[in-house]
């Protein structure tokens, strides 16, 4: 039997997916009530610690002309400022401020009891379900 016809990798992959789409769909709820957008949201869970506007485009797969628009939003709301870097003052650095360091929290902090909640029914095998996800992306890298 091909990859391509066989029903368990067809079944895997529809499971995934609906994980990942419960995953996102309660990132989403949570940004929301916020008073984030999904991808301000994102934004902000990429701003751990200052960064550059190109840095935070690539961990988030896009173009930094994409971010711009996101950052202005979050900076008119007082959430992010940008500084510039002690090393060359022509670059800009993405900083949280108080508010949006409080804002990220909740959001990381949300998003974590959400994922505990998605996985405790697996109890001891997260560990498990992890170990077998290492693999996979690890096969999958080289």
């Amino acid at each position: 039997m091909s990859p391509e016809t066989d029903p368990l990798v067809a079944e895997l992959a529809h499971l995934l997916s609906q994980v990942a789409g419960r995953q996102g769909a309660q990132f989403n709820a949570t940004a929301a009530e916020l008073g984030l957008t999904p991808a301000q949201a994102l934004a902000m869970v990429g701003l751990e610690a200052p960064v550059t506007m190109r840095d935070l485009a690539a961990g988030l797969s896009c173009e930094p002309s994409n971010v711009t628009g996101i950052i202005d939003a979050l900076e008119r709301r007082g959430l992010v400022t940008r500084q510039p870097d002690p090393a060359d003052r022509r670059v800009k650095r993405l900083v949280l401020t108080e508010e949006g360091v409080r804002r990220r929290e909740a959001l990381c902090s949300r998003t974590h009891t959400q994922a505990a909640s998605l996985f405790a029914p697996l109890g001891g095998d997260r560990l498990v379900l992890r170990d077998l996800l290492r693999r996979v992306l690890l096969d999958s890298a080289s």
